[in-house]
């Protein structure tokens, strides 16, 4: 099994067609064809189950997939790294966030650098804290931002200094858009979209389901989500109250919606991580310098 076989098995499973994956690659369909099946007898297991027409990922063919496309993702930064190592000016950074208004120590540490290194790249990732922490596990990621709570044992970390409040976000109009803060009688009977970082699973039960105590499993939540953006445009269309951070509100375009914290407050700290003993891209360590300097000039 190699890199080029891989990007053959990729192409084609994305393309659900073996015309159209050998025309995209530029290779007869006879010589893909090949390459597939002596992939498939080496690791023993079919990946495909074919018809006249389209080609579909079989339950090992999923499992592939998966694994191959962190393999290309290895693959490519490290030889980047490689090709960039005694010219850090065209480095590469890969940096993995939780949504939250403390990317900006990011972006901050970006700009210094661009002044002296205009053409170093940034490669970023949006997730929740459990996908940022996976992918630096991985090797994907030099850097991430998680949030409360999370267990940091594996990791270096910054602490910052700053918190994420949580609230709802509801529409303008919205019954409980006149309250000044939002209590747990509030929620009882509102239908609710909540931050997997908000679930039971996703909190501990000293942080969010023990704000609410026993009415926690009493809730009516109607949907789950990970990243903000298209919950709310459900929030706006009128589908629910979605609990999540504050400031984040204020990056959307949605004149609609407005955001009222939790009474009493609850915040979730932050942290910018790294792994124990990563070794770094010259790039990468350049930018982790610079983001320590960052707050050790503010502490």
């Amino acid at each position: 099994m190699d890199i080029r076989v891989l990007k053959y098995f990729l192409t084609v499973a994305r393309e659900s067609s073996m015309t159209n994956a050998a025309r995209f690659l530029h290779v007869s369909q006879p010589t893909l064809s090949k390459q597939l099946k002596d992939l498939e007898e080496e690791l023993g297991k079919k990946l495909f189950t074919r018809s006249n027409y389209s080609v579909q990922l079989t339950n090992e063919g999923m499992l592939l997939r998966k694994r191959a496309e962190d393999i290309l993702d290895m693959f490519e930064k490290t030889k980047n790294e490689f090709l960039t190592m005694d010219d850090i000016s065209g480095g590469d950074v890969y940096i993995g966030s939780a949504e939250t208004d403390a990317f900006k120590h990011f972006a901050h540490a970006a700009i210094d650098l661009q002044k002296y290194y205009p053409d170093m790249c940034y490669h970023l990732f949006s997730g929740n804290s459990e996908d940022v922490m996976d992918r630096l596990d991985r090797g994907l990621d030099d850097f991430g931002i998680v949030v409360d709570p999370v267990d940091l044992s594996k990791y270096n970390y910054i602490t910052l200094p700053s918190k994420d409040t949580w609230g709802i976000v509801m529409r303008k109009d919205s019954p409980l858009a006149s309250k000044v803060s939002i209590t747990v009688e509030d929620l009882m009977n509102v239908p609710l979209i909540i931050s997997r970082q908000a679930s039971k699973k996703g909190l501990s039960r000293n942080e969010f389901s023990e704000w609410f105590g026993e009415s926690f499993e009493k809730l009516n939540i109607i949907s789950t989500f990970s990243l903000g953006f298209n919950p709310y445009i459900m929030v706006r269309e009128g589908f629910g109250y979605a609990i999540s951070f504050d400031k984040m509100i204020n990056i959307m375009t949605e004149n609609e919606l407005t955001f009222r914290p939790l009474e009493p407050k609850l915040e979730a700290g932050l942290h910018i991580i790294w792994k124990n003993y990563q070794v770094f891209s010259p790039a990468a360590e350049l930018f982790l310098k610079t983001i320590q300097s960052i707050f050790d000039s503010h502490s």
